[in-house]
């Protein structure tokens, strides 16, 4: 006998109470139910899969992804922190740094700077990896170890695997500086030339084939014109080469894509028996703006609480708190409605680096496939 579909609806609540949380398991894989067949279909599962954008700009997006078990949605979040190639310097060749920033420190703010340039330059651009250090004997040992051959010939950087970036700043004083500094004037920006260092001063340096692939709009910049480099004062300069090349978020934080990516699981609030008058007001008061609304009760005239957007509740259980209101609301979580943020850092649209993440989820299970089937002969 097939399910109702309350029942149905049922199983798919994670339910919230005030000390715990139960129903957390998924139950739709075969055998689960007596009687009920829930073997993985194709055609079920692409009718079931749903996608709805709630907001969809080129640096922050926000959607709804239905219908796919807890370990899917994972695999896109940890794809998206970790998994996604993009630019960013990693090597850095200081000439001259005359400035109170120590070169360390200079260099690891440069590191953390995000690029952006053209897509298709990005995908042409191959991987450039670094060989272990010829002096750290554990390092030779390790890679040996992993399989890994190390070409030098390979590791040399070239147009298709590097991105140079000049950064020539030096500071000097205004041609009425020193007039506008006996005068009692203090402004930098009206005392001096160059006084503050920006990302907008990088120079791309395009190598070979790179004019072609990182042509005008697409060059390699910083994502932010404005981020602040360093403060300089008359006679301190950077002169400075960055060697960009393309990584993963996996390697280091600075070449993930975004700067955050998570989901939640869309509320459910059931309201089991009406609240009406003063109690309703407050019923409302125990959720953020725009989660309950008041309407007007047909049978009492009293205002009636009445769900109106639960994708605004934060599932605080407030309402859980009162007496008046423990067996009158049901409080869970839709186990298979994700809704997922996601701030791009500027190398691709929002609503691209899902798809992107999407691309890479198939790509595992292709050579997953094909590495099972090798294993099989």
């Amino acid at each position: 006998m097939a399910p109702s579909q309350e029942e149905l609806e049922r199983r798919r609540i994670v339910g919230v109470h005030a000390e715990h949380v139960d129903n957390v398991s998924s139950t739709d894989f075969p055998h689960h139910y007596l009687g009920e067949d829930h073997s993985w279909d194709v055609d079920h599962f692409r009718n079931k899969l749903q996608v709805k954008f709630h907001k969809n700009k080129p640096f922050e997006s926000v959607f709804s992804l239905v219908g796919i078990d807890a370990a899917v949605a994972n695999a896109f979040r940890r794809i998206l922190l970790a998994e996604l190639p993009t630019l960013a310097i990693e090597d850095v060749f200081v000439f001259n740094n005359t400035s109170i920033i120590q070169d360390e420190v200079l260099c690891h703010r440069l590191g953390l700077i995000p690029l952006t340039g053209s897509l298709e330059g990005l995908r042409w651009m191959r991987w450039y990896k670094k060989p272990p250090p010829a002096d750290d004997p554990a390092a030779q040992a390790a890679a040996r170890a992993s399989g890994e051959e190390f070409d030098s010939a390979a590791s040399v950087p070239s147009d298709n695997n590097t991105v140079v970036m000049d950064l020539n700043v030096k500071c000097e004083w205004a041609p009425d500086g020193q007039k506008l500094a006996k005068q009692g004037e203090r402004d930098p920006e009206k005392l001096y030339v160059n006084s503050s260092v920006y990302a907008r001063q990088f120079q791309f340096v395009p190598q070979g084939n790179q004019e072609k692939y990182f042509a005008e709009p697409g060059q390699i910049r910083p994502v932010n014109p404005d981020v602040l480099i360093a403060k300089l004062r008359p006679g301190q300069e950077i002169s400075l080469r960055c060697h960009c090349v393309k990584g993963i978020g996996a390697d280091h934080a600075k070449f993930s894509p975004v700067a955050t990516a998570s989901y939640r699981l869309l509320p459910s609030i059931t309201i089991k028996e009406p609240i009406l008058g003063q109690d309703a007001k407050k019923f409302a008061r125990c959720f953020p703006k725009g989660v309950i609304e008041l309407v007007d009760d047909e049978a009492t005239g009293e205002k009636k609480a009445v769900v109106k957007d639960t994708m605004k509740d934060t599932v605080s259980r407030e309402c859980l708190r009162h007496d008046e209101f423990k067996d009158k609301v049901a409080l869970g979580r839709y186990r298979d409605h994700f809704i997922f943020s996601v701030e791009s850092t500027g190398q691709f649209e929002s609503d691209a680096l899902f798809l992107e993440s999407v691309k890479a989820l198939k790509a595992k299970c292709q050579r997953f496939k094909r590495n099972l089937a090798d294993l099989m002969r």
